[in-house]
């Protein structure tokens, strides 16, 4: 058999096992009244949940509102970092200018910085858009300056050798042996950015997921704040796994390297 499908099928397996346990604690806990079972919905719970959501037309206008908040902050993010990372990471001179600036703003927790945006740009879009780029643009930044810098001095020497002027070097070998450290900050940016989006939407939103969890939250609908959550769960592991197959299209040849090697 196929180690691959025996891989999924694992990993199917666990999520399968652990939404039965949770029915199964929830059924348990209505009977024998642990907790509140209201403070503890089951898995159908929050399908019927998702389900009325959705037939309303709630469920889809907050999906496409945050999915447009966090894509359009990404997108500026990584449009900032990556070229600066890789020009970072490639100019020394650049890296002593950009890199003290970089580790000032770094430490500082996005969210911390959310009511200043507000101050400045109002409770609109712009706010949370910016406050996502910002959010983004270090992880990404940071994996792409490093990808650049640990490039084997190798592979630079066999492309001067060959007669490789500086453009193509920096093209055909530095962007190429960086890729998958730049697409390891991609994953770490998207997620970080749902992170920020969601807590941008707790306080400075009229849609979304962030926002319908809060104001499930003041109706104590809890089951609807599960959903929400769950959701943005779902969205994360959706583009992480885009991202996991993006990156093994693009990197087929470090499988052929591995197989040769072995």
């Amino acid at each position: 058999m196929n180690p691959k499908f025996w891989r999924h099928a694992l990993r199917t397996a666990s999520v399968l096992v652990f939404l039965l346990a949770w029915q199964a604690g929830s059924v348990l806990n209505a009977r024998y009244q642990y907790l509140n079972p209201i403070l503890f919905p089951s898995p159908l719970d929050m399908v019927r949940a998702a389900y009325d959501e959705a037939v309303q037309g709630i469920l889809w206008g907050d999906i496409g509102a945050s999915l447009a908040r966090v894509f359009q902050g990404f997108g500026i993010g990584a449009v900032v970092a990556i070229p600066l990372g890789c020009a970072t990471g490639y100019f020394r001179r650049l890296e002593d200018c950009v890199d003290p600036i970089v580790e000032l703003f770094r430490p500082i927790p996005p969210l911390a910085l959310l009511p200043l945006f507000i101050i400045w740009l109002g409770i609109g879009e712009m706010s949370k858009v910016l406050l996502i780029a910002f959010s983004t643009f270090f992880p990404i930044f940071l994996n792409t300056t490093e990808g650049v810098r640990s490039i084997d001095p190798i592979h630079l020497r066999a492309a001067l050798s060959l007669g490789a002027n500086r453009s193509q070097i920096f093209t055909n070998v530095i962007i190429r042996s960086a890729l998958p450290s730049i697409i390891v900050g991609l994953r770490l940016g998207f997620a970080l950015g749902f992170f920020v989006l969601v807590a941008a939407e707790l306080i400075a939103a009229d849609s979304g997921l962030g926002y319908r969890i809060q104001e499930s939250r003041n109706f104590f609908l809890v089951d609807r704040m599960f959903v929400g959550a769950a959701i943005i769960g779902v969205l994360g592991f959706s583009f992480n796994y885009a991202l996991r197959r993006l990156e093994d299209l693009l990197l087929r040849w470090r499988t052929t390297i591995v197989q040769a090697q072995a």
